[in-house]
């Protein structure tokens, strides 16, 4: 997670600062975390996936590209894991679309 953080911190524009919404999972918010000055990050309440959009990004996949199938082997499921990935990533604009919140909107 924390070579993760330095990538997003590379992106980040001299002189602006990045916020970076994460679950509670234990690898977000262990105390080992070397977080980058330019970074701070906004913890989500527990056990709320609705406030985390990228669940639903995770279940539109698996109800659309990955539920209902045998895998016959761990290449099969990554091959077709992999496979789900790009389709969504060629589709900008569902990915904006699930992760939209219309009570998080600016009026």
């Amino acid at each position: 997670m924390s070579l993760h953080l330095a990538e997003i911190s590379l992106a980040v524009a001299p002189g602006a600062h990045a916020v970076v919404l994460m679950d509670q999972a234990g690898w977000h918010m262990t105390g080992k975390l070397d977080v980058p000055h330019n970074i701070s990050i906004v913890a989500l309440p527990a056990k709320c996936p609705e406030l985390n959009p990228v669940e639903n990004i995770w279940q539109f996949m698996r109800d659309n590209w990955l539920s209902n199938r045998v895998f016959t082997s761990y290449e099969n499921i990554v091959d077709l894991c992999c496979e789900a990935w790009n389709k969504l990533v060629d589709q900008p604009w569902r990915i904006m679309t699930i992760g939209r919140r219309k009570w998080a909107r600016r009026s």
